[in-house]
C-alpha cells in the first residue's frame, strides 16, 4: 500500500495534550502521542534544591538524561511548582488550552492538587484526563514501580532483572491508546472523558500467554518445540524460531533429521540433535543457512 496520504496520517493533529507525567510510562506515552501529530506540553516540577543548573524536576532527568532527552523531543517543557498559587496558574493557563490531561499520581495527590476529575470536567467540560496509575481501583493509592507488577503477573524468574521494563512500557501504549480513545469520545458525546490506564493490567496483560500456558515450560514456546528455543553455537548463541512445520521441516533438513509431522519437533531426540547441529556450528554459518534456506533465527554473540 503505497497512498502517501495513508504513510502520513496523523490521527492526533491538533490535538493538545498537558502532561504532568513524570519517569517513563507518562512520557513515553507522551513521545507515542507527539508522533502521531499531537501538540505536547510538559510541566515538570522544580529541580531539587542545591541541584546543578540544566538539571531536570522528573527524577529521569538526572538518573538518566539521554532517556529523557529522547523522551522530550517535539515536547514544551515548563517548571511549574502545582503546590504554589504561581504554579497553579500556569496549570490552569494550559488547562484552559488543552483537550487531554496526562496525569500519572495516586488519587490523593491529584486530589491535594486541585485536580479531581469532577471538578475539573466541570470547569473544562471539553478536556478528557487519561490517568496513569499504578493499580486499578482503590488499590491506586498502593505504591509499587515495573517490577513489582511484573512479579505480580509471575513474569519475574529467579533473581535476575527483567530485560526491560515492561509494564512501564505497555503501560504507555496504553495510555497513548487511551488519548486516541478520548478524542472518539469526544466526538460521538461532546464531552471530555475520564479513561484510567493501570501499569499492573498492563503487566498482566502482557502475562495473558503464560496464563494460558502458551510459554509454561514444556509447551511450544515454552521449549517444548524443539524449533523454538536458544541454543548455544559454536561462537554465541542462536535464537531459533522455527515454529510452523514449513520452518521447522526446513531446519530439520538442515540438520539431517528426518521431519514426519508435528510430533518430530517435540521429541527428546530432535532437540538432541538440533542442539549438537547448531553447537557444531559457527553464527555467521548459520546466518548464512538461514537466508538460504528461509529459517528465522538470530545469532548472539555470547
Amino acid at each position: 500500500m503505497n497512498n502517501p496520504s495513508i504513510r502520513t496520517l496523523l490521527p492526533l493533529q491538533d490535538v493538545r495534550i498537558l502532561s504532568l507525567s513524570l519517569n517513563l510510562p507518562g512520557p513515553a506515552a507522551l513521545t507515542r502521542c507527539q508522533q502521531m501529530g499531537a501538540s505536547c506540553v510538559k510541566l515538570e516540577p522544580p529541580a531539587p534544591a542545591g541541584s546543578a543548573p540544566g538539571t531536570s524536576g522528573d527524577p529521569m532527568g538526572w538518573y538518566q538524561r539521554s532517556a529523557y532527552d529522547v523522551l522530550h523531543q517535539g515536547v514544551r517543557v515548563v517548571v511549574a511548582d502545582l503546590k504554589t498559587a504561581q504554579g497553579q496558574d500556569t496549570l490552569h493557563q494550559e488547562l484552559a488550552q488543552a483537550d487531554v490531561l496526562l496525569t500519572s499520581f495516586r488519587p490523593s495527590a491529584l486530589k491535594k492538587l486541585g485536580l479531581e476529575w469532577l471538578p475539573l470536567h466541570q470547569r473544562y467540560p471539553s478536556l478528557s484526563q487519561v490517568a496513569i496509575v499504578g493499580a486499578p481501583g482503590a488499590l491506586a493509592e498502593e505504591p509499587g514501580h515495573d517490577l513489582t507488577y511484573l512479579a505480580e503477573n509471575d513474569l519475574i524468574n529467579g533473581l535476575e532483572l527483567p530485560a526491560t521494563l515492561y509494564a512501564d512500557m505497555a503501560g504507555s501504549l496504553m495510555a497513548s491508546e487511551a488519548v486516541l480513545k478520548s478524542q472518539l469520545l469526544k466526538r460521538q458525546q461532546g464531552s471530555g472523558c475520564y479513561l484510567e490506564v493501570a501499569l499492573s493490567a498492563a503487566a498482566g496483560y502482557l502475562a495473558l500467554p503464560r496464563s494460558w500456558g502458551l510459554t509454561q515450560a514444556g509447551a511450544a514456546v515454552g521449549g517444548g518445540h524443539a524449533g523454538y528455543r536458544v541454543y548455544p553455537c559454536l561462537d554465541g548463541r542462536v535464537a531459533v524460531a522455527a515454529l510452523e512445520p514449513h520452518f521447522a521441516k526446513a531446519l530439520c533438513a538442515a540438520a539431517g533429521i528426518h521431519y514426519a509431522s508435528v510430533l518430530t519437533m517435540v521429541a527428546p531426540s530432535t532437540h538432541e540433535q538440533i542442539g549438537a547441529y547448531l553447537l557444531g556450528m559457527s553464527r555467521n554459518a548459520l546466518e548464512a543457512i538461514a537466508s538460504e534456506k528461509d529459517i528465522p533465527l538470530y545469532t548472539l554473540a555470547s
